[in-house]
């Protein structure tokens, strides 16, 4: 049973996946395409190989395991054609982003940014504008891994946490949840709103003119899902405004961002280039999800992270 690998876990680990009975072939992600060698896999590990590889003659192809959580680099209508396995990395990342997320509130609430600008400028000016995020309450647009990993970490902030999810059903660490219908009445309760939910063609923009409206006046903005779920002009407005006094984004409509791009130089944004989720554990947890998927494929159980094609995540 041939697995395609386009991301090398080094002998030891490639080693674990030959021993259970795999012939593996890697084939680096920019350099993967059609040809005699990769045409007749049937598992593909990957994270965004589809502009070069055209799954679409890979007729052997039955599983499709990506190292990514988000989905939307997979060409979905084909696999959903073809019946394609497509399982995810959920829950892969949501350790460090969880503390990035935290990390980044404290930033803004610190203005770190400002005090680490006067010390480049070698100026000392005390800045009597810090707030406390003791009292605050903190609303997640999804409970997924990442937000619960988050709220988990808030534990000890004395804060109120709040969730937003597709039925308002109860999660651990959260003080209460709201259905998606409620989301006006969990964003008037909001200092601090944190975006992790998944995109899908129904959250495209859920972050609007309309929905930003609903939020406190100098709400906290920060965003580790993905780009497209924000309407980043109606973002700009609001930064300009105040209406939403900071935000740190590790996610853009577009990436890389820009260099034109104006939210470089906005003084009360955090801009990181997608880089929440890397840690020095990132590879060693991807790669037991992998490894324990392939050991299910073998004996044809139900695979870890199966994604609802229909659902979008």
């Amino acid at each position: 049973m041939k697995a395609l690998f386009t991301y090398d876990y080094g002998q030891e680990k490639m080693g674990l996946i030959k021993n259970l009975g795999y012939e593996i072939l890697y084939v680096h992600e920019r350099q993967v395409k059609i040809d005699e060698e990769t045409k007749d896999a049937e598992i593909l590990v990957c994270y965004n190989p589809f502009q070069s590889l055209d799954i679409r003659k890979m007729k052997n192809l039955k599983w499709i395991q990506l190292s990514s959580i988000g989905i939307d680099q997979v060409p979905i209508a084909y696999v959903k054609e073809a019946g394609i396995i497509l399982t995810n990395n959920k829950g892969g990342y949501s350790i460090p982003m969880g503390e990035w997320i935290v990390m980044k509130i404290l930033e803004m609430l610190k203005n770190s940014k400002g005090l680490y600008r006067l010390q480049q400028q070698k100026k000392w000016a005390i800045d009597t504008s810090l707030l406390e995020l003791y009292g605050k309450t903190v609303g997640f647009i999804g409970t997924g891994s990442i937000a619960t990993e988050t709220a988990k970490r808030l534990q000890g902030f004395g804060v109120k946490i709040l969730g937003l999810n597709t039925s308002g059903k109860g999660i651990p660490y959260f003080h209460g949840c709201f259905a998606m219908e409620d989301m006006e009445e969990m964003l008037k309760a909001c200092d601090v709103v944190v975006l992790t939910i998944p995109y899908t063609e129904k959250t495209h923009h859920l972050i609007n003119e309309k929905t930003i409206g609903w939020m406190k006046e100098g709400v906290y903005f920060v965003n580790v899902s993905r780009g497209s779920i924000v309407d980043e002009e109606a973002l700009m407005k609001h930064l300009d405004s105040g209406k939403i006094k900071g935000a740190a984004l590790d996610v853009f409509a577009e990436e890389p961002l820009p260099a034109s791009h104006p939210l470089w130089d906005y003084e009360n944004v955090i801009v990181t280039p997608h880089n929440s989720w890397i840690s020095e554990m990132r590879n060693e947890r991807r790669f037991e999800t992998i490894l324990e998927n392939m050991k299910r494929y073998l004996k044809g159980e139900t695979l870890l992270n199966v994604v609802d094609l229909h659902k979008g995540y």
